[in-house]
């Protein structure tokens, strides 16, 4: 179900643009934070401390992109007082900004696990993990930054549901990591780091999920927060 765009018929021309600008940032900022992940894993994987260097010292751009989003949203409501539809993109665009910066912490996090683990000596144990579900969350964040875009409440729903393989296949890799570790003590400490990865990995597929909500919030003015994936598509279908 892809909705047409309503946000931009107005009287004020300038109030159109201030909606546009402010939706495109977003945007622009999620493609960042899609690149983050992906260097993110690279450092991990394959060891490099050059990149995961970078992907730390980038983090600054998204928090200074979430900043500037915030103050547009701020001064939006502040001037323009948006009512229906309008509010409701302003405060989607504000709380996926939001999540954004979360996933650009989350980034940041494995940068820095990858560097201890060149510390500490290397554990390719859980690195076919990582790739796999990094690909999965990486395609959910593509889909809801898609969905924001285009309004469709469809491909919102397509990312919730993948949130709950994210999920499986994040307890399938635990129990796998744990298991090693009880038979290998020596790999404690390396795996771990591995296993905090893996967390973070699984809270971007949270994030994810979170704007494909806002997206609903924003199309059908429902909010489908902390209820079951078939409630959130009773709620998203209904008229």
């Amino acid at each position: 179900m892809v909705n047409k765009d309503t946000h931009s018929h107005h009287i004020s021309q300038q109030f159109n643009e201030d909606l546009d600008e402010v939706k495109k940032q977003l945007l622009e900022m999620g493609g960042q934070v899609e690149n983050q992940i992906n260097d993110a894993m690279e450092a991990l994987v394959e060891a490099d401390s050059e990149l995961a260097e970078t992907v730390m010292s980038n983090d600054d751009q998204i928090n200074r992109m979430e900043v500037s989003i915030d103050e547009d949203c701020a001064r939006i409501l502040a001037r323009r007082q948006p009512a229906a539809s309008d509010l409701r993109l302003v405060i989607a665009v504000s709380k996926a900004n939001n999540d954004l910066e979360r996933i650009g912490d989350e980034t940041k996090r494995i940068a820095r696990l990858a560097l201890q683990l060149l510390e500490n000596g290397q554990s390719p144990r859980g690195y076919v993990e990582v790739r796999h579900i990094t690909g999965l969350v990486r395609e959910m964040l593509h889909n809801a930054l898609d969905a924001f875009a285009r309004l469709d409440v469809d491909m919102a729903l397509k990312v919730a549901r993948a949130d709950h393989n994210v999920d499986m296949e994040y307890t399938t890799a635990m129990r796998e990591l744990i298991t090693f570790m009880m038979e290998d003590p020596r790999s404690i400490s390396r795996v771990i780091n591995v296993i905090w990865a893996l967390r973070s990995l699984e809270r971007v597929g949270d994030h994810a999920r979170n704007i494909a909500e806002h997206v609903i919030y924003l199309v059908k003015g429902k909010d489908v927060r902390h209820v079951s994936y078939e409630q959130m598509e009773r709620k998203a279908k209904a008229d």
